[in-house]
């Protein structure tokens, strides 16, 4: 059996992860990694961002990014450095590839044409394309939690107490 690192192709278990993924840890430039949605094609990871999307901070074409995958099971199965690619609309496969994208994007208003033609005109299409040997699997993942404190955010709401109808008297 040959070597993925000579034959230029993704680890087995890189391809394998991927091909079942609904949803990467994404590391931009060493920053904390974020949950987004992808679409797994041709030996890659398909993202969307921008406008009435999903937010990736940093993401763009040409920044080192780490994509973590999950297994059955749940836990972190393998992280790897992945080649970020912008996918522009003029590009040849970029109809073929958005329409794939929209099939499997979730609660979308509209229909996949529609959502396909906004893409377009406001958001950014990615393929995270595995650029190397995977960084953690297998007896090299962390044995500990990875658990981290929840991150400011502006739409966290303070907590009322609960609406009562009425009031209960004791006697």
């Amino acid at each position: 059996m040959t070597d993925p690192a000579e034959t230029g192709g993704p680890a087995p278990l890189v391809d394998e992860a991927g091909k079942k993924a609904a949803v990467a840890w994404v590391s931009v430039d060493g920053a904390p990694a974020r949950a987004l949605w992808c679409v797994p094609a041709d030996g890659s990871l398909h993202v969307v961002t921008g406008t009435g999307e999903q937010s990736a901070a940093g993401l763009a074409a040409g920044v080192p990014a780490t994509v973590t995958l999950r297994g059955d099971h749940g836990g972190q199965i393998v992280t790897w450095p992945a080649e970020v690619t912008l996918i522009e609309p003029a590009h040849p496969g970029w109809e073929s590839i958005a329409a794939q994208v929209a099939a499997k994007r979730l609660n979308a208003p509209g229909s996949p044409a529609d959502l396909v033609r906004r893409w377009a005109d406001e958001c950014q299409l990615y393929r995270l394309t595995p650029a190397g040997p995977p960084v953690a699997a297998g007896s090299s993942l962390p044995d500990g939690s990875l658990a981290a404190p929840p991150r400011p955010s502006t739409v966290a709401r303070p907590t009322r107490p609960p609406f009562r109808l009425h009031r209960v008297r004791r006697r």
